[in-house]
């Protein structure tokens, strides 16, 4: 199963480019992972915050195959512990599943196009973050759900 990541802009912190590097290459272990950075619209001064989310949806949508699980970091999914988590992927797994597509999308969410496109969503926390911490968390909460599948000594109960 392929694992998917896309999130609306880039980051441009140091230091979290330098963490989700050092996750993505510790991903490579682990199967298939690919993170796709839609850039961000430019000149949103001049258009409603509406127009906005659906131009970033109508990005979102393109970037996304038919047979596509789409899975939305919102907070107003579903919270899970990392073994939780770590349990919901092997069920992905183990479905047969080809592609599961995870989705951080731009400042003001996402449109109903994108929620009807979505099987789920998942909240990281009841806490807002920027959305540049929340690719580092999402991430990491990835590479730990993966050792956890493998038994690895990384996360600790």
């Amino acid at each position: 199963m392929k694992i998917k990541l896309i999130t609306i802009g880039k980051t441009t912190d140091a230091n979290l480019i330098r963490l989700e590097d050092m996750y993505k290459n510790r991903l490579k272990f682990y199967g298939s992972f690919e993170w796709t950075a839609i850039p961000e619209l430019k000149n949103t001064k001049n258009i409603s915050i509406a127009e906005q989310k659906e131009k970033e949806s109508e990005l979102l949508l393109k970037a996304l195959d038919a047979n596509d699980e789409v899975i939305l970091l919102d907070e107003k999914g579903q919270e899970f512990s990392s073994k939780e988590f770590s349990l919901l992927l092997e069920k992905k797994r183990h479905s047969g599943l080809k592609n599961i597509v995870f989705i951080v999308g731009g400042s003001y969410g996402f449109s109903d196009k994108v929620y009807k496109r979505a099987g789920a969503l998942i909240s990281l926390s009841k806490m807002t973050f920027s959305h540049q911490m929340v690719r580092v968390f999402f991430i990491e909460q990835l590479y730990r759900a993966m050792t956890i599948s493998k038994g690895e000594p990384y996360h600790h109960e």
